[in-house]
């Protein structure tokens, strides 16, 4: 990649990181991206699925077909990154590098208009809502494969704390199965002075959230991963009231069906014994389940080899993470492979969700070349 398109990807990404929009209201960065796909003279279709949006480039006499996938939305955290071009929108910030994914697809599509040296079709799918919103699901119920043929499909991930532009490939799992967590434990509000005369669920869910600590202890086999967070309690709104209700949302991942099932058992067992000891009614949802991000073994093999040829460190040791990734319904229904690419040290701040994240610009060169590099391997795999 010369130093312009350099250049002009990194001022793309600064105005997406200084311009975030959140899941599920992606449209002015939807815009943005067809403004961009009309700039270098692609086609593309907007409003699939929500604001996603598919471009699609053909070259040559070729009947073959591949999917490159990026994400666009931003994630609810105040920025504290002190950067220059940090979000303009209060209480939203690209702190999981959507904004590098989304440009570095854009790049991928200049470096694949630009090259003769490939022939078939290739789909570039900016996918909405991955942050928990089921962009992915919306877009294959909007008819996206039927409606943009692909034979198979690629993405990337940008992993701080992997070396800079080094691209991470693997044998097995990538990412873990997910599910969100929700509870809402109902007891009876009164005084804060007279507590024996209610209900109290702020002591039910404080028990609970303990309780819910033993399930990968004691119910997970050891050489399994599972993880059981919780990330929100509300309740209450007056120190001197004990209130009616209190809420818990949280998460659950792990990287095989079968101990998914183990631990949805023991998270209801939990929830149960809980609402029985303290008098007090909960009632629990377990929603947005998530498969597993597993490669497939050919596209994986092409992910390697498009690595080495565009001139990139790849790793084939990297361990699993239990994030998950929207990418994997498209697994779902193509054979595809999912890849990190690394940001570069995640010290200070920089790890993913974190308020002092920031993508780094100087990958954008590595991950919009292996992107395309990956396209035209997978059209004459």
């Amino acid at each position: 990649m010369d130093n312009t398109l350099h250049e002009r990807l990194t001022t793309w990404r600064r105005h997406l990181h200084a311009n975030p929009d959140l899941t599920l209201h992606e449209a002015r960065t939807a815009a943005f991206v067809q403004e961009r796909l009309r700039e270098l003279g692609i086609p593309c279709v907007g409003g699939i699925g929500g604001h996603g949006v598919v471009a699609t480039i053909r070259r040559g006499a070729s009947n073959r077909s591949v999917g490159l996938r990026a994400d666009m939305d931003a994630l609810p955290i105040q920025e504290a990154t002190g950067v220059a071009h940090a979000s303009c929108n209060p209480g939203v910030m690209h702190a999981c590098g959507h904004d590098g994914h989304t440009v570095s697809l854009l790049g991928a599509a200049a470096l694949l208009a630009a090259d003769t040296a490939w022939s078939g079709t290739v789909q570039l799918v900016f996918q909405p809502a991955e942050e928990g919103g089921g962009g992915a699901r919306s877009m294959i119920e909007d008819g996206l494969f039927d409606r943009f043929p692909m034979e198979r499909i690629f993405a990337y991930h940008n992993w701080p704390g992997l070396e800079a532009g080094t691209v991470a490939v693997h044998d097995g799992p990538v990412m873990a199965a997910g599910n969100r967590l929700f509870f809402t434990v109902t007891g009876h509000g009164g005084h804060a002075a007279l507590p024996h005369m209610t209900r109290d669920p702020m002591v039910a869910a404080a028990h609970l959230l303990l309780a819910l600590q033993s399930v990968v202890s004691r119910s997970v086999d050891p050489l399994d991963s599972a993880v059981v967070s919780i990330g929100v309690i509300q309740a209450g709104s007056a120190a001197n009231q004990i209130p009616a209700s209190a809420e818990l949302r949280g998460t659950m991942r792990v990287l095989r069906e079968d101990v998914r099932e183990q631990v949805q058992q023991a998270i209801r067992r939990i929830a149960r014994g809980v609402a029985t000891s303290f008098a007090v009614d909960i009632d629990m949802r377990i929603a947005n389940r998530l498969p597993v991000t597993r490669n497939t073994p050919a596209e994986r093999d092409f992910a390697a080899e498009a690595a080495r040829s565009a001139g990139l460190m790849l790793r084939r040791d990297m361990a699993p993470a239990m994030t998950g990734e929207d990418f994997s319904w498209f697994l779902q229904h193509r054979p595809g492979a999912f890849v990190w690419i690394g940001n570069g040290p995640a010290d200070g701040g920089r790890e993913l969700h974190n308020a002092g994240y920031d993508f780094n610009d100087a990958i954008l060169p590595a991950a919009s070349g292996y992107l395309a590099a990956v396209a035209k391997r997978a059209l004459v795999g």
